[in-house]
């Protein structure tokens, strides 16, 4: 795909400059104007054929067949507790969150 889009490019450039170099009817030759758009339609051609010719078919390599599970890790779940705890002025109860 990369060498035909390279051999594109190269026609349209030769191509550009052959238009370019183009200028009034009265300076050029008879004739000439024709034979330089037909000599670089046939480059053009064998360049882009030649690409053609030389790209064979791409193959990717084919997908793994089983993917292995990532490993898992289970916690066991939080829960809360009432915890009994001394203020200084007597007992107070509080909920924690206890995770084993």
């Amino acid at each position: 795909m990369k060498t035909i889009l390279t051999a594109a490019l190269v026609a349209l450039t030769i191509g550009a400059g052959a238009i370019g170099t183009a200028t009034d009817a009265s300076a050029q030759r008879r004739g000439g104007a024709a034979a330089a758009g037909i000599i670089g339609g046939l480059a053009a051609g064998a360049i882009i054929g030649g690409a053609i010719a030389n790209s064979g078919p791409a193959y990717a390599a084919p997908p793994p067949a089983y993917y292995a599970p990532p490993p898992a890790y289970y916690a066991p779940p939080c829960r809360m507790v009432r915890e009994q705890y001394w203020d200084g002025y007597g007992y107070r109860v509080r909920r924690v969150e206890v995770c084993d």
